[in-house]
């Protein structure tokens, strides 16, 4: 979008902060970048520049305003819509890949070399990965001096900076303050003496209806491993260098975030798993203009506007969770699912609450007993080969999946029908469009609306929605009463 330069001109003018994440305005007078948003008096166009990442205003020199904190708006709804090779990319840079393993890491994830993933990104984004990274470091040490009190030194190792001063440098020139000056701005307030524990807001773009977003999470929840407690939903993350629980609670303009960590390093990806999970960085504007194209969806998007697809922090965990859950009951699958935890997850301990176990991995699931599963024959048959396929690497499943690969083979897997790889397809891998016209409660749901109701019909007419139907299969679950459709109280 940012070389369209009337319609950036247009947003920038009218304050739209629909358009945060999907461009950035540095102004050649001031040499600040901004977002569409910011509240100061908007530059002349002649003054403005237009780029697609805060990454490539800092390389091209600008630094972040302080006024609207760009630094802080939505991600680029663009990265979870797309499965191309820069959309992947960027959905591992993220998850902190290229901290953990260099830019080599990065490609050797992709199946390119580091000189097309580099081209790839600089005639994209205006900047390559590790400019990128860099810009996500920039942040989430901003992050941590403004909410904790942790010394600089350990914030910078946090961070993932190589150096104290490489971490001053880097502060010093995208925010034009130095670390203490950054605190010393920070709003008072500190979040609870919680060893490791940090409160943040992760913003969205509104509207955001948070019903069956946080209902489904609730109502799905595997005990020990998630629950709905004051409010908010908590879980375990399984995170590279450590775990950790987060509390997620919506607000009217955010979700409160609070994180307790057993090693900080793994903020940055904790705060995009999260913000994965709950699919902050939509477009809902976007999605629900093309919803609303329908005249028969239409009432139900206007009814509740800004649904989002409930995901997940764990792609692994949640295609097994699929397979437990097939033909089963909701509360049959939890319970299934709570027994292998118990059995095989590893114990954390949760202070605040009643969490206990972090998931089990793809690898302690294959080598258990086949017989100790409590299921039919040929559901333990597909229970065992996808928990071995995943250990072994031969079904990968997450931030650098292949959309179409990746459905493939979970189809050649025995037990594997339509119906659970568009279920993995929409909440595990992101996939905006995965759609599942054999589901009973979407067929249900098209009936009562005076939609076809046969898969093939449901189909045909859902080319429309295209490529939002994971969005349509929201809206059609939101006209049953099931409790995955309501926020819990």
């Amino acid at each position: 979008m940012h070389t369209d330069t009337e319609r950036c001109v247009r947003a920038v003018q009218s304050k739209d902060a629909r358009f945060d994440g999907w461009f950035f305005t540095a102004v050649v007078t001031t040499g600040i970048y901004c977002r569409p948003s910011c509240p100061v008096v908007p530059p002349k166009p002649e003054n403005m520049r237009f780029f697609p990442s805060a990454a490539a205003c800092q390389q091209a020199g600008f630094r972040a305003c302080k006024r609207c904190r760009p630094d802080t708006s939505p991600g680029s709804p663009e990265w979870n819509q797309r499965a191309d090779l820069v959309a992947r990319a960027m959905r591992l840079i993220s998850d902190g890949v290229v901290d953990r393993e260099g830019v080599p890491g990065l490609a050797a994830r992709l199946g390119y070399s580091t000189r097309q993933i580099e081209r790839q990104l600089l005639a994209e984004l205006g900047a390559g990965p590790l400019a990128l990274a860099r810009a996500q470091r920039a942040q989430a040490a901003r992050l941590l001096i403004e909410t904790t009190p942790l010394p600089m030194a350990d914030i910078a190792f946090a961070a993932g900076f190589a150096s104290i001063r490489t971490f001053n440098d880097t502060v010093r020139e995208v925010f034009a303050l130095a670390p203490t000056d950054l605190r010393a701005r920070a709003p008072r307030s500190t979040p609870g003496n919680t060893p490791g524990a940090l409160t943040l807001r992760l913003p969205f773009r509104a509207p955001l209806n948070p019903d069956n977003l946080f209902g489904h999470l609730a109502a799905t929840a595997v005990p020990g491993v998630e629950e709905w407690r004051d409010g908010a939903y908590r879980r375990t993350l399984r995170l590279p260098y450590g775990h950790g629980i987060v509390a997620l609670t919506p607000r009217p303009d955010h979700i409160a975030c609070r994180l307790t960590l057993s090693d900080l390093r793994d903020l940055t990806v904790a705060i995009s798993r999260c913000r994965r999970m709950l699919d902050l960085d939509a477009d809902p504007v976007a999605i629900d203009d093309q919803l609303r194209t329908d005249p028969l969806l239409a009432p139900l998007v206007d009814k509740a506007p800004g649904r989002r697809v409930p995901r997940t922090s764990d792609e692994a965990e949640f295609a097994v969770r699929a397979v437990l859950g097939q033909q089963v009951s909701t509360a049959a699958a939890r319970t299934h699912a709570a027994r292998l935890v118990t059995a095989h997850g590893e114990p954390v301990d949760d202070p605040e609450g009643g969490l206990t176990h972090l998931f089990p991995t793809s690898e302690a699931l294959a080598a258990l007993d086949p017989e100790s599963l409590a299921m039919p024959r040929t559901r333990r048959t597909t229970f065992t080969t996808l928990v071995r396929q995943l250990a072994d690497g031969e079904v990968r499943l997450g931030p650098d999946s292949d959309w179409p690969e990746t459905r493939a083979r979970l189809l050649a897997l025995p037990g594997f029908g339509p119906w659970t790889v568009d279920v993995i397809a929409m909440r595990a891998l992101g996939d905006p469009d995965a759609f599942l016209p054999t589901d009973l409660g979407i067929r249900r749901a098209a009936k009562e609306l005076g939609l076809p109701s046969t898969p093939a019909a449901l189909t045909a007419r859902a080319a429309a929605w295209r490529p939002w139907r994971a969005y349509a299969v929201q809206y059609l679950w939101a006209t049953d009463s099931h409790p995955i459709n309501f926020l819990p109280v």
